[in-house]
């Protein structure tokens, strides 16, 4: 019995997480003073992101993305899962994420300015 417990505890645990990140909004809804919409169609969402020093965004979600970081700066990404990354992001910097939700905080002294683009 306790493993069937166990078993149902993290079903249910996954589900929550799956809620969560289903019901987050995108960045330029839950954070409108750090992220301009540049273009929204069927294809792309674009979003340009101005993070200050010291400043954090809400939780919010992204689908597969490509980041493009105009200016770079030492920054916190928390995911709702609980992993912290510390990245000092140089300017110029390209990534690219597959579909995440999470928060991200500005530790360093530069102004922090990403050019996003998100598939639909």
């Amino acid at each position: 019995m306790p493993i069937l417990r166990v078993g149902l505890f993290l079903l249910v645990a996954a589900a929550a997480n799956a809620y969560a990140e289903d019901h987050h909004e995108s960045g330029h809804v839950a954070s409108p003073q750090q992220y301009d919409l540049l273009l929204d169609n069927e294809r792309a969402l674009v979003l340009k992101m101005v993070l200050k020093p010291g400043e954090s965004d809400s939780f919010h979600r992204h689908n597969n993305e490509t980041v493009y970081f105009e200016k770079g700066s030492k920054l916190r990404i928390e995911t709702l899962g609980g992993e912290t990354i510390i990245a000092d992001i140089p300017d110029g910097h390209v990534m690219w994420h597959e579909a995440w939700t999470h928060r991200v905080t500005n530790l360093g002294e530069k102004t922090a300015i990403a050019i996003i683009v998100e598939e639909k």
